[in-house]
């Protein structure tokens, strides 16, 4: 066995400089080790708020969501998360509040499709850089709109409603919530691939638009699934197919506009979660891992179908080529009809 004492004194003072050196180099490597983890193994800060910014008003639907997650956090984590709410311009504002914020996961944008992949081609000055000012964290929800029709309108079948439209052009009227909004953009889709003319008539809101369609006013509105599907039920609307890349499990038996032959229309809205820019991965994986832990709760998955959406929980990576596809699909719709709201 080694011994110290065996060691000759000259031989031990010669080995001082390089024990002193190894020594340095090893409380180092351990400080480097021990920065390179903090973000992952140290957030959240048990007891150090965390703040979402919902650029919608206080009870709207994605709004109910995010408070929902927030207090699933909360209980997991210890951190308080606080909601705050940021409406206004298009979901700009909040998102705006977000991207200027410190990347270190205690200021948060919980948001829908169109901050990042509708509103850079609709306006043309953004407060923001929708890539270079935002880390994608996850992807909360996959949402689907529903083409309905007036209870009396004369069509019954998605065939029916094309063959009626190019007999009597400009005759027939679709509903959206806003001007650029999913909801007029989908109208235009429908009006681009089936070769119709329908006029589109814009409203201040989802409320206001499926009172216009149940009235009578308009004739088409692409509505959220649960409105839709709940308002079929009861016979107010004719449904006539889902906006989606696959069928809806509350309506397995009821084609895709895809599959009935209106091709583009297969597109999936969204909520997610954003990040300011430049997130350590590490830390975004962590911040991913975990909401998406809060999102797997039995009660907000119940509230997710009930809503008549998917659960995602697509993580970073993932969601950036999401975001990243759906901007350039969104771009080719509104550079072809010419649509600028500023």
């Amino acid at each position: 066995m080694f011994s110290i004492y065996a060691v000759p004194l000259q031989t031990l003072r010669r080995l001082r400089p390089v024990m002193v050196v190894a020594a340095i180099l090893g409380l180092s490597g351990n400080l480097s080790q021990a920065q390179t983890q903090s973000p992952q193994s140290d957030w959240p800060v048990p007891g150090k708020s965390i703040r979402v910014i919902v650029p919608f008003p206080a009870g709207s639907g994605s709004d109910m969501l995010a408070r929902m997650l927030g207090q699933k956090v909360g209980e997991q984590t210890g951190s308080p998360v606080i909601i705050e709410n940021k409406p206004g311009a298009g979901t700009m504002i909040g998102a705006q509040a977000v991207s200027r914020a410190e990347p270190d996961g205690y200021t948060l944008l919980y948001t829908i499709v169109v901050t990042h992949t509708q509103n850079p081609h609709l306006y043309k000055k953004l407060p923001y850089d929708p890539f270079k000012d935002f880390t994608p964290i996850l992807q909360l929800v996959r949402s689907a709109t529903v083409l309905i029709a007036n209870k009396n309108a004369p069509f019954n079948t998605t065939a029916e409603l094309i063959s009626y439209a190019r007999a009597n052009p400009g005759k027939l009227n679709f509903a959206s919530y806003s001007p650029g909004s999913t909801s007029h953009l989908n109208g235009e889709i429908l009006k681009m691939q089936a070769n119709i003319d329908i006029t589109h008539i814009p409203y201040k809101g989802t409320s206001e638009a499926s009172r216009a369609l149940l009235a009578g006013d308009v004739q088409l509105y692409f509505d959220g699934t649960a409105t839709a599907v709940e308002s079929g039920r009861n016979g107010q609307v004719k449904v006539l197919g889902p906006a989606t890349d696959r069928r809806l499990s509350v309506l397995p038996d009821l084609p895709t506009l895809d599959e009935q032959g209106i091709k583009g229309l297969n597109i999936v809205g969204w909520q997610g979660l954003f990040a300011p820019g430049n997130m350590d991965p590490v830390l975004a994986d962590r911040v991913s891992a975990v909401f998406r832990n809060a999102l797997l709760s039995p009660e907000i998955q119940q509230t997710v179908a009930s809503q008549g959406n998917e659960i995602s929980g697509a993580g970073p990576k993932e969601y950036a080529e999401i975001v990243k596809n759906d901007y350039q699909r969104w771009g080719e719709v509104i550079k072809h009809i010419g649509l600028t709201l500023d």
